[in-house]
């Protein structure tokens, strides 16, 4: 290859965890990688920043399982190679009515999967976690051991530090208006918005919020990815009952299954106060956001209310902060080859719908992967493949109910 500053064996480009995870990938395969982020490194306008994200191994759909597993691996790696934590360890609790489909399905796959599981009635519930939660007599608890919190930026910076440790260069404020067939070198040229171009033999989009638009720039595809601002909420826990529901107390990351489903951490980042906060949000144009803030509704407040025994304060959050979500139909990721006139040369990974970010470090493996050799070692790639959406346009079909709560407006 020709030894030029804008010469490259992949592009990647998006900077958020996918991305940086990706850059990492390749660089410590001794790829010359390059990293373009459109904003600041570790900027608040997409799906990566913020001070926490949980991981569970615990999903309605069997496919994904696997994936945590690799990945709750991978965290631990990466942070060793850095010398600092982004992952707590702590264990997941799920619940929900005892006849919903989608927790049914999750100690369905627990059991296939051999993963440790306990499934709890409401009393055991109660006695496991000394009633700090409760959960109605008609619902069960699946309590597992592959739970925590990730720290959002922090895990962000630590992949960006490896990848320029192993030598990739990484360059912000590097808006990618096209990416460009080479006819006559093979692989792309990748155009900015101050009028550079980067050559690569490969290039991996991970652009987010903002993947729809691009894809549809360079290819002319439309991805059915929508883009959602969604408020995660902060709760304060009341006076002297901070301790037992903070990280590491054994008071775990959960989840709740039903209308709506509502996830949280233990207390963390924030002392004395608790994560608590509705899967889904408002529909909007990354570029065109509303800024919140969403309301808690009433039924989340009375959730609150019910499963923590009065110890945290239902009243309203006392703290909010946005966040985005690129939502698929089916809630699938999407990884895959953008095909066409570009072959293999650009792959695309996307859609990540609100849960990705616990399996970054297996998403920058299967991507990097894609680029080098053209196939992705140890998964099946099936259930993300773009031509899923040409065949359904729904995507993947489920038989258990839509997790996400995703409101439509046009102005607010």
């Amino acid at each position: 290859m020709e030894c030029s500053s804008h010469h490259f064996d992949v592009i990647v480009v998006g900077a958020g965890i996918m991305g940086s995870s990706t850059a990492y990938q390749l660089a410590k395969r001794g790829q010359r990688t390059l990293l373009l982020e459109q904003f600041d490194f570790l900027h608040h306008r997409g799906s990566s920043h913020g001070e926490s994200r949980t991981i569970r191994a615990t999903y309605p759909e069997d496919y994904y399982c696997d994936m945590v597993m690799e990945s709750s691996q991978s965290w631990e790696q990466a942070q060793s190679e850095i010398g600092y934590k982004v992952y707590f360890k702590a264990q997941q609790f799920d619940m929900g009515p005892s006849d919903n489909k989608s927790l049914l399905s999750v100690i369905s796959n627990c059991e296939r999967k051999s993963l440790p599981h306990q499934v709890l009635d409401g009393q055991q519930v109660a006695d496991r976690f000394s009633g700090r939660i409760n959960i109605p007599e008609s619902w069960v608890g699946v309590l597992t051991e592959v739970g925590g919190v990730i720290k959002p930026t922090k895990a962000v910076s630590m992949f960006q530090a490896l990848a320029f440790q192993k030598g990739a260069v990484l360059r912000d404020n590097m808006e990618v208006k096209n990416i460009v067939k080479d006819e006559a070198r093979g692989g792309v040229n990748v155009v900015v918005a101050n009028g550079e171009e980067y050559w690569g033999k490969k290039c991996v989009v991970t652009a987010g919020a903002w993947m729809g638009k691009l894809v549809k720039t360079v290819s002319g595809l439309e991805l059915p990815i929508q883009a959602l601002e969604t408020s995660v909420c902060y709760w304060r826990i009341k006076e002297g009952h901070e301790a037992k529901f903070a990280i590491g107390s054994d008071f775990p990351t959960f989840a709740s299954y039903g209308e709506p489903y509502i996830y949280g951490t233990p207390s963390l980042e924030f002392p004395g106060l608790i994560k608590i906060a509705v899967h889904g949000g408002y529909t909007c144009d990354p570029d065109k956001r509303p800024w919140g803030p969403g309301i808690p509704s009433d039924s989340m407040k009375e959730w609150i209310e019910g499963r923590f025994s009065g110890l945290v304060d239902y009243g309203g959050p006392v703290a909010t902060q946005l966040c985005m979500y690129s939502m698929t139909p089916d809630g699938d990721f999407v990884i895959d080859f953008l095909g066409g006139e570009f072959g293999k040369d650009v792959v695309v990974g996307g859609g990540f719908s609100g849960h990705g970010f616990k399996m970054a470090p297996v998403v920058g493996r299967i991507l990097a992967d894609l680029a080098l050799s053209g196939e992705a070692k140890g998964v099946d790639l099936k259930h993300f493949r773009i031509q899923r959406f040409q065949e359904n346009p729904k995507g993947n079909v489920k038989d258990y109910e839509d997790q996400v709560t995703l409101i439509q407006i046009t102005s607010r």
